[in-house]
C-alpha cells in the first residue's frame, strides 16, 4: 500500500468523523429531556387508542382461559375497573414500542456515522419483529400449551379460584418474558455498538452464555419439565449464535477496518 493512499484513507476517516457533532452535557440532557417527553406521549396515545379497544383486549387476554371452561373470579369491586387500566396501559406501551424505539434512536444517533444512521430502518423492523415473533409464539403456542398443564394435570385436586389480577400477572409474565428476551440480539447490538462487548468475548463466554439461558427459561416457562424448559431456552440460543454475529458486524474495531478499506 502505498503513501498516498494511507494518506487518503486517514483524511477520510478524519472527515468521517468530523461528522460526529460535540455536544456538551447540558445538550445531551435537553435531548434525553425531548426523548422522554415525547416518548411519554406516544405512550398516553397509545394508552388511548388500547382503551377504546379494552373489550377486544380482554377477549384476547382471556380467550385462552375461557376455552378451558374457566373465568377469571373478581374478589374486589375495583377488579374490573384495575384490570381495564392495565389493559390500556401495557397495550399502550406496546402500540407505542415503534415510535419510543424511534426516540432512542434519534438520541443515540449524533455518535453515528453517516453511513451507519441509514441502519435506522432494519434497527426499526428487526426489533419490533422480534419482540412480536416471540409475543405471538408465547400467545399461540407457550399459553395454550401451559394452563391445560397447569390446570387440569397438576390442578385437578384442587378448587380452582383463578382471580383477574393472578391471571393478568401469568398472562403478562408470559407475553412480554418471551417478547422482551427476543430482544436479546438488540441489547448485544447496543453493547457492542459502543464497544462494551465484542464477538470474541460473547464467543468465549458461551457456556455462561447457556447457562443464564437456561435459568431465564426455568423462570420464565410456566410448565415445569424440563422438556418444556428446553424448548423454551432453543430458541434463546439460537438468538444468541446471532447475537455473536451482530456483534461482529457492528463493533467499532470492525467498522473502523470496514471504513478503512472503502
Amino acid at each position: 500500500m502505498t503513501e498516498p493512499d494511507l494518506i487518503d484513507r486517514a483524511r477520510t476517516a478524519v472527515s468521517d468523523r468530523a461528522e460526529l457533532p460535540g455536544m456538551s452535557l447540558m445538550q445531551h440532557l435537553e435531548e434525553l429531556r425531548k426523548m422522554i417527553v415525547h416518548s411519554a406521549g406516544y405512550i398516553a396515545a397509545g394508552m388511548g387508542v388500547a382503551y377504546f379497544f379494552n373489550e377486544r383486549l380482554r377477549h384476547m387476554i382471556f380467550k385462552p382461559l375461557l376455552m378451558m371452561g374457566q373465568k377469571a373470579n373478581m374478589l374486589h369491586p375495583t377488579d374490573g375497573l384495575n384490570f381495564a387500566i392495565k389493559t390500556a396501559l401495557y397495550g399502550g406501551i406496546i402500540l407505542a414500542s415503534p415510535f419510543v424505539l424511534y426516540q432512542v434512536w434519534l438520541f443515540i444517533s449524533p455518535g453515528l456515522y453517516s453511513h451507519e444512521k441509514r441502519y435506522v430502518v432494519p434497527f426499526m423492523g428487526a426489533t419490533v419483529g422480534l419482540f412480536f415473533t416471540g409475543v405471538f409464539l408465547a400467545y399461540h403456542y407457550v399459553l395454550p400449551m401451559a394452563l391445560p398443564v397447569l390446570l387440569i394435570n397438576f390442578g385437578k385436586d384442587f378448587a380452582m379460584t383463578i382471580t383477574i389480577e393472578d391471571y393478568m400477572n401469568f398472562f403478562l409474565s408470559v407475553i412480554l418474558g418471551l417478547g422482551i428476551t427476543f430482544e436479546l440480539p438488540i441489547v448485544i447490538f447496543f453493547l457492542a455498538l459502543f464497544g462494551i462487548v465484542d464477538a470474541g468475548f460473547l464467543w468465549r463466554n458461551a457456556r455462561y452464555a447457556v447457562l443464564i439461558i437456561f435459568i431465564l427459561s426455568a423462570i420464565i416457562c410456566p410448565l415445569p419439565d424440563p422438556i418444556s424448559m428446553c424448548l423454551f431456552a432453543s430458541p434463546l440460543l439460537l438468538l444468541y449464535g446471532l447475537s455473536i454475529a451482530v456483534a461482529y458486524a457492528v463493533h467499532p474495531k470492525r467498522r473502523e477496518k470496514k471504513l478503512a478499506k472503502t
